[in-house]
């Protein structure tokens, strides 16, 4: 198997390395036929190391991160278009995946059916999204409840999913709902990233604050994209991505759907 994380720390803040380097272990175990749609493809980067074989068709509502999708040259065709409106026949694709991305979606149903629509039927429709956990396992505001500070608490909490983009940190009842409200139903599922890799990812936000001025500086998370500018980094990070990923307390849950 790949360096995930070890890939994924050239170029990307590290608590977002160790997320996706966890995340794209899981595409190892499961097959997508042909064509493959990617839901919120983003810049491609994290396609470009997940699949040994991309997905055929990459769609982002951005211009930016489109454009940097098409100059790593990862998918065969991009389109920029919102979830809702897929600019695609009916039935066409035989399998999607959505990789952290449907918790940014506000309104969730028009994008459901719309996947419904161009998913053959019987396709499977690979996502993972944060649960309850994320919010209610953060650090900080589990310290605020502990000296009965609960309000402070809460405040965090939603200014934590704030600065996060989500919209949306369900458990399984209320996805197996809304799934089956589109006309899919839940093939398997599991919870992972743990409480302690949560908390690498929290802290993460804030001793990651150097990579978003290199970001905004030079246009890249990462300068030194060299082993001896990272290699303390990762031996740091090396037993939480070496821990079993999949258990009852994660943070994240994956889903493997099926369009009915």
């Amino acid at each position: 198997m790949k360096d995930y994380l070890g890939l994924h720390l050239r170029d990307v803040p590290y608590f977002r390395a160790l997320l996706r380097a966890v995340e794209a272990r899981f595409y190892q175990e499961f097959k997508l036929p042909s064509p493959t749609l990617d839901l919120g493809s983003g810049d491609g980067h994290f396609a470009s190391l997940a699949f040994d074989q991309p997905p055929e068709v990459g769609v982002d509502p951005w211009w930016g991160p489109t454009r940097a999708a098409a100059r790593l040259d990862v998918y065969p065709l991009l389109a920029c278009a919102e979830g809702a409106h897929l600019p695609f026949p009916d039935q066409y694709f035989a399998s999607a995946v959505s990789n952290s991305v449907l918790e940014h979606i506000p309104d969730l149903d028009p994008v459901l059916r719309e996947m419904h629509r161009v998913l053959q039927p019987g396709a499977r429709f690979a996502f993972c999204v944060p649960n309850r956990r994320f919010t209610e396992g953060l650090a900080t505001a589990r310290f605020f409840d502990r000296v009965g500070l609960t309000q402070a608490g809460d405040s965090y909490r939603r200014f934590f999913n704030r600065i996060s983009r989500h919209q949306h940190t369900d458990n399984l009842p209320v996805w197996k709902s809304r799934l089956a409200r589109s006309g899919f139903e839940i093939e398997r599922y599991w919870h992972y990233f743990s409480p302690r890799a949560l908390r690498v990812l929290e802290w993460g936000h804030y001793f990651g604050l150097p990579a978003l001025v290199s970001k905004l500086l030079f246009g890249r998370w990462i300068l030194a994209r060299g082993d001896w500018n990272l290699w303390l980094t990762r031996r740091l990070l090396s037993s939480v991505y070496q821990e079993d990923p999949v258990r009852e307390d994660g943070a994240y849950t994956f889903y493997l759907s099926r369009r009915l």
